[in-house]
């Protein structure tokens, strides 16, 4: 029979609870000292964002090589009231019946009556 000796962990190996972080750290994104608790890394969740949006910046529209159409304003809108059929530039309400229009599309005032005319009027071949 043979006895076996227990086995001892040898004495460099650290125990569970050495590996605690209870050091001060230093901020990525700050700068500023704090004490991680887990795995934490940056002080705040505001400091985590930020280095996010710091190693994922959002392409600009010029340097993805598409500068792509400016979006329509309100101004330069053209809606149609769907009660009395009347064109506003830039104006949501009706001022006749006070409903709300509907949008019909970009537009401008009509060089020649000063009417608000859509562009999808004018390119439309019937």
């Amino acid at each position: 029979m043979t006895t076996s000796t227990p086995h001892h962990r040898p004495a460099s190996a650290p125990s569970r609870n050495d590996s605690r972080n209870d050091t001060a750290a230093t901020c990525p994104a700050c700068g500023q000292p704090f004490t991680p608790a887990g795995r934490r890394r940056w002080c705040s969740d505001a400091c985590r964002q930020a280095a996010w949006r710091q190693r994922h910046p959002t392409p600009s529209s010029a340097a993805a090589g598409n500068p792509g159409t400016p979006p329509a304003t309100r101004n330069a809108t053209i809606y149609q009231c769907p009660h009395c059929d009347e064109r506003y530039l830039g104006q949501q309400r009706c001022e006749e019946c006070g409903t709300f229009c509907r949008r019909v599309g970009p537009g401008g005032p009509c060089p020649h009556c000063d009417e608000p005319v859509a562009i999808k009027d004018l390119i439309t071949v019937t």
